[in-house]
Order: C-alpha cells, then sequence, then structure tokens
C-alpha cells in the first residue's frame, strides 16, 4: 500500500490536494482522527477489495486529539507500513485574505477571541513538529489551483500526462451527441460503408469496414489534422487542470466511419502513455 498523511493549515489546499490526488487514483479519506489511522489501515488491508494508494488528511479539526498524530506513526511503523507525509503551508497573510474572501470558520477561532489571525498563528505552532518531520511541503501561497494540481501530479506520479484521463466515444448522429463531449469530430464528410452490401453489418472494429474507410484521401487527410489538433489541445488542457476530456466522433449511426476514427485516436494517444478509455455507444443499434 502506498500511504499519504496528509496535514497542514487550514485554508492551505488540502481539500484541493485530495480532490488532485482522487483524480490521479487514490482512494482519500478526509478530517480523520489520528486514533482512528492504523485502525481504518487494518480494515482496508483486511477488505478484499485492492487500496493500492491512500490518502488521509488528519489535521486540527480533530481538536486535541491531533496531539496523537505522532503516536499513531508509531503504530503504523508497528504495523511495518510504509507512508509519506505531506503538508500543506501558506503565509499567514495569504491565509488571513483567504478567509476573508470564503467567510470560513477556521478551527480554532473560538479558542483566540474570535482572531484569524492569532486562531492561525496558533495553528501553525501547533502544527510545527508534524512540519518538520514532513516528506512533502507544499507552499500554496502563491499557487492557482491549476498550478497545486499540477504539483501533486509532478510529485506522485510517474507520468504527470496520466493527471487527465481520456475517455474517447464514438456514436451516432441520429442518437444525439453524447452529454458530456468536450471535444466533437464529424466524419460524416467520409464515404459511407453503409452503402456497399458486404459492409453494411460489418463494424469498424472489422478490417474490411477498416480498409474501406482509410482508402479514401480525405481520410488519411482528416486522420492527420485531427492528431494535430489533439496533439496541440492536450497541452493546454492539462496545463488548465482539467481532470478529464471526453472526444466524441460521430458518424450517421455510429457503426462504421466513427469507430475507425475513435480507434486510431485511441492508438495515437496510447503512445503518450495516457491514461485512456474507449466506448462505442451505438456501434450495436
Amino acid at each position: 500500500m502506498e500511504l499519504l498523511i496528509i496535514t497542514g493549515l487550514s485554508g492551505a489546499g488540502k481539500s484541493r490536494g485530495v480532490n488532485a490526488l482522487e483524480d490521479i487514483g487514490y482512494f482519500c479519506a478526509d478530517n480523520m482522527p489520528p486514533k482512528l489511522i492504523p485502525t481504518f489501515i487494518q480494515l482496508i488491508l483486511d477488505s478484499r477489495e485492492a487500496r493500492p494508494r491512500v490518502a488521509i488528511v488528519s489535521d486540527t479539526r480533530a481538536g486535541g486529539s491531533f496531539k496523537d498524530l505522532f503516536a499513531a506513526l508509531d503504530e503504523l511503523k508497528a504495523m511495518k507500513i510504509a507512508y509519506k507525509i505531506l503538508f500543506f503551508d501558506a503565509s499567514s497573510e495569504v491565509l488571513l485574505r483567504r478567509y476573508k474572501e470564503t467567510r470560513r470558520k477556521h478551527p480554532l477561532l473560538e479558542q483566540h477571541n474570535g482572531s484569524v489571525l492569532d486562531a492561525i498563528e496558533a495553528e501553525r505552532t501547533i502544527l510545527q513538529p508534524a512540519r518538520q518531520i514532513a516528506d512533502y511541503i507544499i507552499d500554496t501561497s502563491n499557487l492557482s489551483a491549476i498550478e497545486c494540481r499540477e504539483r501533486i501530479s509532478q510529485l506522485f506520479l510517474e507520468n504527470p500526462a496520466n493527471s487527465m484521463r481520456i475517455h474517447i466515444i464514438s456514436f451516432g448522429f441520429k442518437y444525439g451527441i453524447p452529454n458530456d463531449s468536450d471535444l466533437v469530430f464529424d466524419v460524416r464528410c467520409l464515404p459511407n460503408p453503409f452503402y456497399i452490401d458486404s459492409l453494411k453489418e460489418r463494424t469498424g472494429l472489422e478490417q474490411p469496414v477498416y480498409d474501406f474507410v482509410m482508402k479514401w484521401e480525405q481520410a488519411v487527410g482528416l486522420r492527420d489534422k485531427l492528431f494535430d489538433l489533439i496533439d496541440f489541445l492536450l497541452p493546454h488542457y492539462r496545463s488548465e487542470g482539467k481532470s478529464q476530456l471526453v472526444i466524441s466522433i460521430g458518424c450517421t449511426g455510429g457503426r462504421h466511419r466513427s469507430v475507425v476514427f475513435a480507434e486510431l485516436i485511441k492508438a495515437h494517444l496510447t503512445d503518450d502513455g495516457l491514461f485512456l478509455s474507449i466506448n462505442h455507444r451505438d456501434i450495436k443499434k
């Protein structure tokens, strides 16, 4: 199990970090009292469902029990559970501004007579021992949400490109465009195998249909231009923090041309080591 313990200052971006970690495959649990961490991990180990990457957030929202964090870490060591600690930090000025903007209540506010700044400084003191042993520290003072996500990807993905899932859909326009589409490409401009008797009942997953669709000069040209456009767009979508991109390719019925091009795009992107999935929505209609 790859276990990540997340802590840090309230308002420093732990929630955004958890969202980014979930997007790259972590099973995340938020606001867990430290005493429960070893028990929670043991329950995961005893379950039949594999959880290879787990992230647990524990911070001062746990109140006085946060002091039990180090005992919990010692217990994890006794269980021979390897872990890393990720600490989110930010300057007091930035945190104060964020609290004013969001009007969220600091977890230590009532203990400090309603002074947000005093609560921030007190929390910093409480968390300092955890910060000193942290394996990773992310200071979000000057990071946007997108940059924070990118930082998470750089730290916890072997291939940062995997932070964006790409789902490819072939469909028939006669049945409607998929609602979750980000990019929609129309290949009805190409000759239709439906009008060839020997191909009508076949699909784009079969070689005779592929050979028919791709024998035309305009099909080869369209393929190359789509590849160029997608290769241009993907880095920009990643830089904007998009966690999933849905590419939809449509023809009239969703059985022939769109299927061929969906498979071509999948094969093209596979070479880049991206996390890919594909669905031929209307191939059986």
